[in-house]
């Protein structure tokens, strides 16, 4: 390769379908600004640490400064005194939003490719194929992803044989369901479903390609260049945008270097300014304290938010983790209307309906419904009752529209949308945001709720399946705690990376902070007001995984038992016990990807908490490169 950048044995030659001359030349061009990346990403954990050394909560951003890496003014993007972008025709309606992965662990093209037949055959507005938090990583998985898009969206006719297949297995389904075919003609339904792609954040190294020094390069600036770069054509040919969703995103300043990234791509591309559309996620609480200078530092690129929990909730305990009187409850008490939770969805719902100095809006799509329609008949009346009250509170609240899990959800969520009728939210007008001291605290408030045992067990239960499902190349899974098991009234819920860290998080929390239990246990002869301690923490994190070992496959893969459990344990273990908080549970679960060995993950572990104790460097790179 002609540029300071190498890539892993065989990749270039395996891949060369996706890696094409044009994509290594966007990647030429695009990689000095990983040097800008890892300065953003320094100054992140810059900032956490002086946090916590200074009990110092987060707060909004001067009036009368620039916003990192742009012109404007903090106060102008406050007030819509920026160019914004319009929304296009293809985003103007996207009642109901899939999310999931364009492949499979290890399968093969035809296998995988499956993926997004369910996905663009499902009836959803919008299909957001995951690169990130649901797209494994073992392996070659994040370039097979790639590959089955660039395949899909240029219609090859090894997808469509697939599509085909597919049409026929969903109708089948749905004619039990529901007693009615969902995919009438299935060439035509392909047309219907916007294409968009979830990049992997900032924060993230790439697994396949590196600096020439060995240091790592960026996940982000990689998915950009194969994704809008193999995909841009046929995307504009068919009358489609190109539409990206950013994750994780922290500051206006980190918003401003992917402006800067796409930018200099559309100029490389000979693209006009603004053809690439982006929703962001707000996951982060600091995003929160900055939402209209990520809109003004994304300016013509930016068309839309989005709201959900399993990030968001994380990002305040770790922002929180200094402070001991911050303690969450339970996880299934932080709902959308709990407390901080509230406080966040209303100054999103707010940001949105600000126009810009052209009168325009922003899109706000809500957050994902995780229910699956698999279980008992009552379990799944229950679940989808649950699931449609969900989309019709956030639909009363303003969204446009909201995400779903699974393909199958899809014609059960719509119709919330569909007998109200409109496009989408931006008629509807709300309060402006307020930046004083009152609005800061809303954003880290609690409220009583439960914190007990059996919250306790299902953290644990649901943090180690994860994990093994993670190492394993499952990075979505179906879950549920172990006690629930063979019970068909108790839903299987999609669970992603996102939820793998707020689980860790919150045990990380209530130990350290000696959380008290609001509720007594006869089966640990817990009383409330008790303590949650090292020993309470190690006592249930071998009762869970006792239950775990001796599961049926069909919940734990036996072959995974003796292999993956065990390393997920140890990185669980480590997590919780550790004095020093670790920013992401995904670095301690990429540094051990594809390796089976107890004793060398556990190294690798230690190796971490080393770095990160030192000097706070985090190990991203893949250890395991040269292989």
């Amino acid at each position: 390769m002609s540029f300071a950048l190498t890539t892993r044995d065989r990749v270039l030659k395996d891949y060369q379908d996706i890696f094409t001359p044009e994509v290594l030349a966007a990647l030429s061009a695009l990689a000095p600004l990983n040097l800008e990346r890892r300065g953003l990403m320094a100054a992140r954990l810059e900032r956490r640490k002086n946090r916590a050394e200074s009990s110092q909560r987060i707060d909004f951003l001067d009036r009368e400064a620039l916003i990192l890496g742009t012109a404007i003014r903090v106060q102008d993007a406050r007030d819509g005194n920026f160019d914004g972008a319009d929304i296009p025709d293809d985003l103007q309606r996207q009642w109901i939003q899939g999310t999931g992965p364009a492949t499979k662990p290890r399968s093969s093209t035809a296998s995988g490719l499956r993926n997004v037949a369910y996905a663009l055959l499902s009836g959803a507005d919008g299909w957001m194929f995951d690169g990130e938090d649901a797209l494994g990583q073992v392996d070659t998985m994040s370039l097979d992803n790639h590959r089955n898009l660039k395949l899909a969206i240029a219609r090859d006719p090894v997808f469509l044989e697939v599509a085909g297949q597919v049409a026929g297995e969903m109708n089948a389904w749905s004619e039990a369901f529901f007693g009615r075919a969902i995919v009438e003609d299935w060439r035509t339904q392909l047309e219907f479903t916007t294409r968009i792609f979830r990049a992997r954040g900032l924060h993230l190294d790439d697994r396949h390609v590196r600096e020439a020094d060995g240091s790592g390069f960026s996940a982000s600036i990689v998915d950009l260049a194969l994704y809008v770069v193999n995909n841009h054509g046929p995307l504009q040919a068919a009358g489609s945008s190109i539409v990206l969703y950013l994750p994780k995103i922290q500051t206006a300043g980190e918003a401003a270097l992917w402006n800067k990234m796409i930018t200099l791509l559309e100029e490389h591309l000979g693209l006009p300014c603004g053809a690439v559309k982006v929703y962001v996620l707000v996951e982060q609480i600091e995003a929160s304290f900055q939402l209209m200078e990520i809109r003004a530092a994304l300016g013509r690129h930016f068309v839309g938010y989005n709201t959900g929990r399993w990030d968001y909730i994380n990002s305040v305990a770790d922002a929180l983790a200094w402070d001991p009187g911050f303690v969450n409850p339970n996880i299934d008490a932080i709902g959308m209307t709990y407390a901080y939770m509230r406080h966040y969805e209303d100054r999103v719902r707010r940001a949105v309906n600000t126009p810009d100095r052209n009168g325009n809006c922003a899109l706000w799509q809500g957050g994902m419904e995780p229910n699956i329609p698999v279980g008992s008949a009552a379990g799944v009346k229950s679940g989808m009752q649950k699931a449609t009250a969900g989309a019709q509170r956030e639909q009363r609240e303003g969204a446009s529209g909201k995400w779903v899990a699974h393909w199958k959800m899809v014609h059960i969520v719509r119709p919330v949308w569909e007998k109200i009728g409109e496009d989408n939210q931006l008629g509807r007008r709300f309060e402006p945001l307020t930046y004083g001291p009152d609005e800061a605290a809303g954003l880290m408030l609690l409220e009583d709720a439960p914190r007990t045992i059996r919250g306790a067990r299902d953290l644990l239960s649901v943090a180690l399946q994860y994990g093994n499902a993670f190492l394993r190349g499952f990075q979505a899974a179906a879950l549920k705690p172990a006690d629930f098991f063979g019970d068909d009234d108790v839903l299987y819920l999609m669970e992603d990376m996102a939820t793998g860290e707020i689980r860790v998080s919150i045990l990380w929390e209530w130990l350290h902070k000696s959380a008290p239990f609001t509720a007594a246990d006869t089966e640990t002869g817990v009383s409330a007001g008790d303590l949650f301690t090292g020993d309470l923490f190690e006592r249930l994190l071998d009762e869970e995984y006792a239950k775990l070992k001796i599961a049926d496959s069909r919940d734990v893969h036996d072959d995974s038992k003796a292999t993956t459990l065990p390393i997920a344990r140890a990185i669980l273990s480590a997590l919780v016990a550790s004095e020093v908080k670790a920013p992401w549970y995904i670095d301690l679960l990429n540094v051990n990807l594809n390796l089976d060995d107890l004793a060398e993950a556990e190294r690798r572990i230690t190796d971490y908490f080393a770095a990160f104790s030192k000097d706070g460097t985090r190990i991203t790179e893949n250890l395991d490169f040269e292989e």
